[in-house]
């Protein structure tokens, strides 16, 4: 009896020091963004906590929670689930075609147990994942060689193509785009990297010229390289966010006082073009304020990534740092006129769960890693060693 006392005494505090531990800064510019979009999301419904606001804060409470139990998670768990998690996230993906819900002319969401569930949301986080346990078991030297190449582009290629027939172009280009950031950190060589450039392209060419990119992609596309034309259709998204920062100025017109926002002349207001809304109310200030709390979530995930011992941890930190920082990029980018419109969130600000427990899920596997920094995590068996 007193030796199970002993071991349960002996488990809470250890789960108390590893609570002890987590890396409070990165909680708290965490928290700061997911309040900008509060203060967003309740000018969007103007004035009103629902239908927006209140959900978003209370989804963020839980994702949170979610982070700080991923993160007091040993690392050592999350390398050996890191195969299964992915898996299991892929079979989801190929349930989507089959039984997914069609929203907006896009089949991407699942009900399960009356939620719906993105997966390829949790795709680019399960990627990341297994691609960083891979190299973790592979020796430096094997990283070019074609049968060291063939596992890690399956793996992204996969998801990747599956995401793009859903269609959803701006999350398999994440997806696309965080696999590839895995395999540079990785040390694969810069060759392989322009013949993967040079291969890419010319897919997308080829995507084009068969039908497999969609019509109203391409017109996106093509309005961002000509953004004076098509003003009511193509470019009317983006000409509305262009016009709401522009009008906000320097110190913005005030927090409720947007006439972008308020007249509802600016489309999908809630979702991925909320930055317009933040500009146009708080002006290049408040603009800032928010991107450099983004920055300091990137340079905060890089810190923990360089801190780390394990290889694992090194990948899988600097992977989700790419993959948040290109969220945010693209986001504020295709807004600004700057990357054309392929529907992505500005993360933890745009009104969505799947993203926010994605990203969060995400920032708790960081989290274990800084826990964790100080171990050189066990190699074990499998695809890479």
């Amino acid at each position: 009896m007193t030796i199970v006392i002993e071991a349960a005494s002996g488990k809470r505090n250890k789960l108390r020091q590893r609570l002890s531990e987590l890396n409070v800064p990165l909680v708290l510019l965490l928290t700061m963004i997911a309040g900008a979009g509060v203060l967003a999301l309740y000018s969007v419904s103007d004035g009103n906590w629902n239908p927006y606001a209140m959900p978003h804060g209370l989804r963020f409470s839980l994702a949170m929670l979610v982070m700080v139990g991923i993160g007091i998670t040993p690392l050592k768990f999350w390398l050996s689930v890191a195969y299964p998690a992915y898996f299991g996230t892929f079979f989801l993906l190929l349930l989507v075609p089959v039984i997914g819900d069609t929203n907006m002319g896009a089949q991407r969401w699942l009900s399960l147990g009356g939620f719906q569930l993105q997966p390829s949301e949790l795709m680019k986080i399960a990627l990341v994942l297994a691609l960083a346990r891979y190299y973790h078991g592979l020796e430096f030297k094997q990283v070019s060689t074609i049968t060291g190449l063939i596992i890690p582009l399956a793996m992204i290629g996969a998801p990747v193509g599956l995401v793009f027939l859903q269609p959803d172009l701006g999350t398999a280009i994440l997806l696309g785009l965080s696999g590839a950031v895995v395999l540079l950190l990785a040390g694969i060589s810069w060759r392989l990297v322009t013949l993967g450039v040079i291969a890419g392209v010319g897919g997308a060419i080829g995507g084009v010229q068969s039908g497999l990119i969609k019509a109203y992609q391409w017109e996106r596309i093509t309005a961002f390289l000509n953004p004076d034309a098509d003003p009511l259709g193509a470019n009317y998204h983006p000409n509305q966010a262009k016009t709401a920062i522009g009008s906000g100025g320097i110190d913005g017109k005030g927090y409720m006082q947007g006439t972008q926002t308020q007249l509802d002349f600016l489309p999908e207001m809630h979702t991925d073009f909320i930055f317009a809304i933040l500009g146009e109310e708080f002006g290049l200030y408040g603009a800032l304020v928010l991107l450099g709390l983004y920055l300091g979530v990137f340079f905060t995930t890089l810190q923990i990534a360089m801190s780390a011992k394990s290889h694992f941890g090194r990948l899988l930190s600097l992977g989700i740092a790419v993959t948040f920082v290109s969220y945010v990029l693209i986001n504020t980018g295709m807004v600004m006129g700057l990357a054309p419109v392929v529907g992505v969130p500005l993360p933890l600000v745009s009104y969505g769960g799947t993203v926010m427990l994605s990203m969060m899920a995400g920032f708790g596997l960081v989290m274990s890693t800084w826990i964790d920094r100080n171990q050189d995590t066990l190699r074990t068996t499998g695809f890479g060693g």
